[in-house]
C-alpha cells in the first residue's frame, strides 16, 4: 500500500487511492453512516478550487505551471468525475476540513498524473488551499451547490407540475361539483377552479425557489479562517465572486459581513423555510387527489386516477393512488430534512457553525427527491388524470347546500330550515320549496343553477 505524508507523519492508503494521509484519517476516524457528501456539492468543491488557482495565479500569487495542474485536474472534479476518490462519512469535522483536504490531496495526485518530468510538485496546503480555509471554502460550496441545485433541479420540475395543473384546470373549466370545506358539503365550485388553487400553489412554490436561490447569493469565501481575511489578498473575495458567477450564471456576491457568514448559518435555516412550505403544497396537492379519485365506488369518485400499478396481493383489480401516497412521503422526508437544516442553524458556537458537511447532505437529499418525485408525480398523475363529469355534476345538483343561492331572497333562517326539511325528508331542495309554495320553477332554475353559482359574475377565473 502506498505511503503519503500530512503534517501529522505518514499513513498507508488504498493502492487506487488518489487521496493522501490527511483524508485516510478521516476515513478511519468517522466510518460512521456510509453516507457521503452529495456529488453537486463536490462539484462545487471543485469549482473552487479551480478558480482560486486562477485568481491567485493572476494575482501573482501561483506559479503559473501549478495553475494549470490545479486546474485541470479540479476541472475534473467540477465535472462529476473521481467521485470514488471522496470517501469520507458526512458526519465527519463539523467544518468540513476532511472533505477540503480530501479535495485538495486528490488535486495533487491527479495533477502529479497530468504533470510533465518539468512541472513543479503541488502542494495540497500551500498551493491547492492557497488563499483558502476549510472555513470559507465549505459554506461558500455549499451556497453555489445548493443555488445551483435549486435553479437547475427543483424549480424545472416544480415549472412542469405547474404547467401540467394549469392545463388541467382549462380542461375542467366547466366541471361543476361540489364545494367542500371541513370535508363536509359547501357550495358549487368547477373542478377548473380547484386546479387553479392547486397550479398557483406550485407557481408560488417556483417563486419561492427563486427567493431561496437569492437568499444564497452572499459567500464565504475571502474570509479565510475566521472572516478576518488574514492569508487571502485584497478583494479575493471579489475577484472570487466574479469568476464563479461567469462560471455558473448566478450572481453571487461577498458577504457583507465574513464574520457572520462563517459564524452563522441563518441563511440556511431561511432556506429551509422555503423548502417546507414547497413540501407542504405538494403534499396537499398529492392528498387532495387521491381523495379526489378515492373509489372507484365507494369515495368521492370525481377524478379517475390512472392505473400505474396493481394495488393488492389479495384484493384482485383494486388499484391504489401510489404516486399520491410517493409524494406524500417525500414530503414527510424533506420537512424531516429541513428540520434537521433549522437545529443546525442553532450550532454555530462563537465563530463556526460545525454542522456544515450534514447541511450539505440534508439540502441536497432533500432537493433531489423533491425533484425527482415532482416530476414523476407529474407525468403519471397530473397528466393522465381524468374527470367523471356525469358524477360531478350529479353530486353538484344534489348538494343540500345549494341552498346558499335561496338565502339572498328567502333569508338565513327560512334557507337551512328548507335544508334541514330535506335532509331530514330525503326531498329535493327544489321540492321542499316548491311544496312551501316559496318560489316559482323557473325562479329555481335560475337561483339553483351549480355552473352559475361556481361563476356568479359570469366570467371565468383567469387561467394561465
Amino acid at each position: 500500500m502506498p505511503i503519503r505524508h500530512d503534517s501529522m507523519g505518514e499513513m498507508s492508503v488504498p493502492d487506487d487511492a488518489l487521496w493522501g494521509a490527511s483524508t485516510q484519517r478521516a476515513v478511519l476516524n468517522f466510518p460512521v453512516s456510509g453516507h457521503r457528501l452529495p456529488l453537486p456539492f463536490l462539484r462545487a468543491m471543485g469549482l473552487i478550487k479551480m478558480l482560486a488557482a486562477q485568481v491567485n495565479a493572476d494575482l501573482g500569487l501561483l506559479d503559473e505551471h501549478k495553475r494549470l495542474l490545479i486546474q485541470r485536474a479540479a476541472r475534473e472534479i467540477a465535472d462529476g468525475k473521481h467521485v470514488s476518490q471522496f470517501p469520507i462519512d458526512v458526519f465527519q469535522t463539523g467544518s468540513g476540513t476532511s472533505t477540503n483536504m480530501n479535495i485538495n490531496e486528490v488535486i495533487v495526485a491527479r495533477g502529479a498524473q497530468l504533470a510533465d518530468s518539468k512541472s513543479p510538485a503541488l502542494h495540497a496546503n500551500d498551493d491547492v488551499n492557497l488563499s483558502q480555509s476549510s472555513n470559507d471554502v465549505i459554506p461558500s460550496a455549499l451556497h453555489i451547490s445548493v443555488a445551483l441545485s435549486l435553479t437547475q433541479d427543483l424549480a424545472p420540475a416544480l415549472a412542469m407540475l405547474a404547467t401540467a395543473l394549469h392545463d388541467k384546470a382549462r380542461e375542467f373549466a366547466a366541471v361543476v361539483k361540489p364545494g367542500r370545506t371541513h370535508m363536509m358539503d359547501a357550495t358549487p365550485i368547477t373542478l377548473g377552479q380547484e386546479f387553479s388553487g392547486y397550479a398557483a400553489q406550485i407557481d408560488k412554490g417556483g417563486e419561492r425557489v427563486l427567493r431561496a436561490v437569492n437568499v444564497l447569493k452572499e459567500l464565504a469565501i475571502g474570509g479565510t479562517a475566521l472572516g478576518t481575511e488574514l492569508n487571502a489578498p485584497a478583494n479575493f473575495d471579489l475577484h472570487m465572486c466574479a469568476a464563479i458567477n461567469a462560471e455558473t450564471g448566478l450572481q453571487f456576491c461577498p458577504a457583507r459581513n465574513h464574520f457572520e457568514a462563517q459564524a452563522a448559518r441563518d441563511d440556511c435555516v431561511e432556506v429551509a423555510g422555503q423548502l417546507i412550505a414547497i413540501a407542504a403544497s405538494l403534499s396537499k396537492l398529492a392528498n387532495d387527489l387521491r381523495l379526489l379519485g378515492s373509489g372507484p365506488r365507494a369515495g368521492l369518485g370525481e377524478l379517475r386516477l390512472a392505473a400505474v400499478q396493481p394495488g393488492s396481493s389479495i384484493m384482485p383489480g383494486k388499484v391504489n393512488p401510489v404516486m399520491s401516497e410517493m409524494l406524500i412521503q417525500v414530503g414527510l422526508y424533506v420537512q424531516g430534512l429541513m428540520q434537521t437544516v433549522m437545529a443546525c442553524g442553532r450550532e454555530g458556537q462563537l465563530e463556526l457553525n460545525t454542522t456544515l458537511p450534514l447541511l450539505a447532505y440534508c439540502f441536497h437529499e432533500a432537493i433531489h427527491c423533491m425533484s425527482q418525485a415532482t416530476r414523476l408525480f407529474s407525468e403519471r398523475c397530473v397528466t393522465t388524470l381524468r374527470a367523471d363529469t356525469a358524477h360531478c355534476a350529479n353530486l353538484a345538483e344534489h348538494s343540500l347546500m345549494l341552498v346558499t343561492a335561496l338565502a339572498p331572497r328567502l333569508g338565513y333562517d327560512l334557507a337551512a330550515a328548507i335544508a334541514s326539511e330535506a335532509q331530514a325528508s330525503g326531498q329535493s331542495l327544489r321540492e321542499v320549496v316548491l311544496k312551501r309554495q316559496l318560489l316559482t320553477p323557473h325562479e329555481l332554475d335560475t337561483l339553483l343553477d351549480p355552473l352559475a353559482m361556481a361563476y356568479p359574475h359570469g366570467y371565468a377565473p383567469r387561467l394561465r
